[in-house]
């Protein structure tokens, strides 16, 4: 069974600091190209980061740039997301996408992420 499972979300204050993973089954991780996309409360997706299949190659959201940092294991095939410095608004549920995998997309069920004093 293709399965991504999201782990590492909670509770955390303004300025700290969380590391979400996201570990893969049933299929060749390091052939896929990794990203992470997140939903805020009452709000549609936001694509937030993605990392090449051998980890060489990143990107960002600009509104996680500098702060945020993706990264990928495929030894253990996993995919990580160091998130510092974190914002009231990135408050969401984050999850990890790993694209179109025979024949379906294939995500994460979502760890969530409360960013509050």
């Amino acid at each position: 069974e293709v399965q991504l499972v999201d782990s590492g979300g909670g509770l955390v204050q303004p300025g700290g600091s969380l590391r979400l993973s996201c570990a893969a089954s049933g299929f060749t991780f390091s052939n896929y190209a990794m990203s992470w996309v997140r939903q805020a409360p009452g709000k549609g997706l936001e694509w937030v980061a993605a990392i090449n299949t051998g980890g060489s190659s990143t990107n960002y959201a600009d509104s996680v740039k500098g702060r945020f940092t993706i990264s990928r294991d495929n030894a253990k095939a996993t995919v990580y997301l160091q998130m510092n410095s974190l914002k009231p608004e990135d408050t969401a549920a984050y999850y990890c996408y790993g694209g179109v995998v025979t024949g379906e997309d294939v995500w994460g069920q979502g760890t969530l992420v409360t960013v509050s004093s």
